[in-house]
């Protein structure tokens, strides 16, 4: 489905990546974990993570990485920086948030991908869940991280935010490495978790992998990646 919106507002969060903030001219709903495609024209259209969680004012929140080399990216962020109004479709994605269970939630995201398991996360914080839930955020460096004040606030006895840094520099004081390996580091077994996935396919396929060898139902991961792979 098509939606007309208002483009409210663009603003940095880091060098490379914008925050945008979208209205639609009329109600989209959504499920937190969704993504839109955002039409440049009527034959290209680019999907995007939904990074909020729903919510009464309607807005939508985009987390788009637009490096300079990144011509499909930067298309689009020129796209909304120039217009207006921009239309949209969607919503789409069949990796979104489960209904409430007992079982305890791990999020992890590469880079940009971030936006999805941002949504999750916020959207879970407002169901206050009983069972615990881990942000695991794989990063190269610490110029690509944000908002990590505002995740490290929001943590207590069932939400764990963890950034790692792939090449940290000396300031560093957090968890460095592959973020997959952070995760297989800090579960023995994954049997009765929920998983949650975001970042490049090869990232979120590896990942797949190794979280069912050590225990994770097959039925329980998820990524938007997994539409467009050929899966054991």
């Amino acid at each position: 489905m098509l939606h007309q919106c208002e483009v409210i507002e663009i603003s940095p969060l880091t060098e490379f990546v914008y925050q945008v903030k979208l209205k639609p001219k009329q109600p989209f709903e959504f499920i937190a974990g969704q993504y839109i495609e955002l039409l440049l024209s009527e034959s290209d259209k680019r999907p995007f993570s939904i990074a909020n969680a729903p919510s009464k004012d309607g807005f939508i929140e985009l987390q788009i990485g637009a490096a300079v080399q990144d011509d499909y990216t930067s298309a689009a962020m020129a796209h909304l920086q120039n217009n207006s109004t921009v239309t949209i479709a969607g919503p789409s994605g069949n990796a979104g948030l489960r209904p409430y269970s007992q079982q305890p939630v791990i999020l992890m995201a590469g880079g940009t991908g971030f936006s999805y398991t941002r949504s999750i996360a916020l959207a879970l914080l407002q169901q206050k869940p009983t069972a615990p839930v881990y942000l695991y955020w794989g990063l190269r460096n610490q110029a690509a991280a944000y908002e990590l004040d505002f995740w490290y606030a929001q943590e207590s006895a069932n939400f764990k935010f963890i950034p790692v840094i792939e090449n940290p520099d000396e300031n560093w004081s957090g968890r460095s490495g592959n973020v997959i390996d952070a995760v297989l580091a800090d579960f023995p077994s994954l049997q009765d978790y929920q998983v949650y996935s975001a970042g490049r396919f090869e990232m979120v396929g590896k990942a797949r992998k190794a979280f069912i060898e050590k225990g994770l139902s097959k039925d329980n991961v998820f990524a938007d990646a997994f539409a467009f792979m050929d899966l054991d």
